[in-house]
């Protein structure tokens, strides 16, 4: 409590007029870290492409656009909150769930129309796809972390961009009923 009353500028009394508790201040935290991204996301460029696999893809660059600067520039409050706190703080995991399953909501609308158009016969569903994208985009930063370094993130969101190219095609595929040829 000293540390943070110290880097906000405030005494503990202020603090405790503000939030109940650490616990609390972590879920505001969230929450704002949510809303910062939702308005870092709703406003970028990929929004713009008309194609749905494009906007996913482009969705994907931002993603490694973005990883520059110090660690904590690019790396999620939520992935790192829920990692530390997720056995002992029910409320914090619940929120940080909260949190990354609607970004991942929101990626996956993008998924759907481009699956539809692209690949609707797939055995997967946008909702699987978006929640891979955003456990490749944590672990990414778990292994910056790790190696103090952001190339390896640049290298796994290379990876994923590539796999989603293989997963929505340029051509759409489409299988067909073997018992329905002839008829």
């Amino acid at each position: 409590m000293d540390d943070i009353c110290h880097a906000a500028g405030v005494s503990k009394g202020s603090f405790f007029h503000y939030f109940a508790s650490k616990e609390d201040l972590a879920l505001a935290a969230a929450a704002h870290f949510s809303a910062r991204a939702d308005t870092l996301f709703a406003s970028a460029s990929y929004r713009a492409a008309a194609d749905p696999r494009e906007r996913v893809l482009r969705y994907i660059d931002l993603r490694s656009a973005l990883l520059s600067g110090e660690l904590p520039d690019f790396t999620c409050l939520l992935g790192t909150m829920v990692q530390e706190t997720y056995a002992t703080h029910p409320a914090l995991r619940e929120a940080c769930d909260e949190h990354i399953r609607h970004h991942a909501a929101d990626v996956a609308r993008d998924i759907a129309e481009a699956k539809a158009a692209c690949a609707p016969d797939a055995p997967w569903t946008a909702d699987s796809l978006a929640l891979f994208t955003q456990a490749v985009i944590q672990g990414a930063f778990i292994l910056a972390k790790a190696d103090r370094d952001s190339a390896v993130a640049a290298d796994c969101l290379a990876h994923l961009r590539r796999y989603v190219e293989t997963q929505l095609p340029t051509h759409p595929t489409t299988t067909t009923n073997p018992s329905s040829k002839g008829h």
